[in-house]
C-alpha cells in the first residue's frame, strides 16, 4: 500500500507540473519550432509585429478577465471596441475636433457603457450573459445610426450633402504607429495595462475581494463585502479597456470602419480562458491572458509564414482554446483513482 501511495503521489506531482508549466512549455516549443523552420520568424521586427498585432486582443482579453474574476462574462466587449472606433472617427472627421478630445470621448463612452452593463446586472438583476448580449446588439445598431451604416473617412459626404470638415490627426494615428525607442507604442500600452491589472488584482485589497466574489459571492456578502459595487466596477473597467483597444484599432486602420471589433469578442474570450491555465492558477489572471494572446499570435504568424491560408487560422485558434480548457478544467481537477487488489 505504501508503494501504491508513493506511485499516486508521483503521478500527482507529474500532473501538477504539467498543469502549472505545460502551456508555457507549449509556447516556447512552438516559438523555437517556427524560429528554426522560418528564419524570418525570430527577427526583432517580426516579434514586435506579432506583439503589436496582438495588442488589441490582449487588452480586450484583460477586460473579459476582470468580469470573469467576479464570476461574470462581458459579451459586449467587441461591440464596445467597435463603438470606440466609430466615436473616435465621428469626433475628428464629422465634428473636426482634436485627437486628444477623441481619446477623452472614447474613454468616457466605454465607461458609460460599462455603467449601463453594471446597472442591468447589479440593479436589474439580469444575468451577465443576457445583459451584455443585449448591450452588444444595441451598440451594433446605435453606432450605425449617425452614419447611415457607412464607414467614416476623411472627406466623406455627410447626410446633409456637405463634405466632412475634419480628418484623423497625425498625433492620433501615432497611437498605433508611434514608437518609444525600438518599442511600438501599442506594445507598451499593452504591457503597462497588464502590469497594472496584475498589481490591482494580486496586490490590492480590491483585487483580492474581486477574486473572493468570483469564488463565492454569497460568502463574500456575508462578510460585509458590497458585492454589487465590485461587480459593477469590473464591468466599468471592462468597458474602459475595450475603449483603449478600440483607440489602438481605429488609429491602425485610419477610418471608422463599421465592421471594426466584430471578431474581437471571441478572440478576447479565448485569450482570457487560456489565461486560466497558465501556471496552474485555475483562475483568470493578467499574465496568463497576455501569454494566451502571445501564443495565438505565434501560431497565426507561424502558419502564415508557412503558407497556410487564412481559413486555417480559426481552426488553429479553436485548437489552442480547446487545449487551454483541458488544462484548466480537466487536468487541474482530475483525481487519480486507485482500486486496490484484494
Amino acid at each position: 500500500m505504501a508503494g501504491t501511495t508513493e506511485e499516486i503521489t508521483a503521478l500527482d506531482r507529474v500532473r501538477d507540473t504539467v498543469v502549472k508549466y505545460g502551456f508555457i512549455a507549449v509556447t516556447i516549443i512552438l516559438f523555437v519550432y517556427f524560429a528554426l523552420t522560418e528564419p524570418a520568424f525570430a527577427t526583432s521586427s517580426s516579434i514586435f509585429s506579432m506583439l503589436k498585432f496582438v495588442s488589441v486582443t490582449a487588452i480586450l482579453g484583460l477586460g473579459v478577465m476582470f468580469t470573469m474574476v467576479v464570476g461574470g462574462l462581458d459579451l459586449s466587449i467587441g461591440s464596445i471596441a467597435g463603438l470606440a472606433v466609430q466615436m473616435a472617427a465621428l469626433t475628428m472627421v464629422f465634428y473636426n475636433m482634436t485627437g486628444a478630445t477623441a481619446v477623452v470621448v472614447v474613454l468616457l463612452a466605454g465607461a458609460i457603457v460599462g455603467l449601463v452593463n453594471a446597472f442591468l446586472i447589479v440593479v436589474c438583476k439580469i444575468p451577465d450573459l443576457l445583459a451584455t448580449l443585449g448591450m452588444m446588439f444595441v451598440i451594433q445598431g446605435v453606432k450605425l445610426i449617425p452614419v447611415s451604416g457607412q464607414s467614416v473617412t476623411g472627406g466623406m459626404v455627410m447626410r446633409d450633402g456637405t463634405q466632412a470638415p475634419g480628418r484623423f490627426t497625425e498625433g492620433f494615428l501615432q497611437i498605433d504607429r508611434g514608437f518609444v525607442g525600438p518599442f511600438p507604442l501599442p506594445v507598451l500600452i499593452m504591457l503597462v495595462l497588464v502590469v497594472v491589472s496584475w498589481f490591482f488584482l494580486s496586490r490590492t485589497k480590491w483585487g483580492r475581494v474581486m477574486y473572493a466574489i468570483g469564488a463565492n459571492p454569497e460568502a463574500a456578502r456575508l462578510t460585509g463585502v458590497r458585492v454589487g459595487l465590485y461587480r459593477g466596477l469590473a464591468y466599468v473597467i471592462s468597458g474602459v479597456l475595450a475603449s483603449v483597444g478600440g483607440l489602438i484599432l481605429v488609429s491602425r486602420i485610419g477610418q471608422g470602419d463599421v465592421n471594426a471589433g466584430a471578431s474581437s469578442l471571441l478572440e478576447a474570450v479565448a485569450v482570457a480562458l487560456v489565461g486560466r491555465s497558465v501556471l496552474g492558477q485555475g483562475k483568470p489572471n493578467a499574465w496568463g491572458t497576455l501569454l494566451g494572446a502571445v501564443l495565438i499570435a505565434i501560431v497565426l504568424t507561424g502558419l502564415t509564414m508557412k503558407g497556410f491560408q487564412y481559413y486555417h487560422q480559426d481552426t488553429a485558434k479553436g485548437a489552442v482554446l480547446i487545449v487551454a480548457l483541458i488544462f484548466s478544467y480537466t487536468l487541474s481537477r482530475k483525481k487519480i483513482r486507485y482500486t486496490s487488489a484484494t
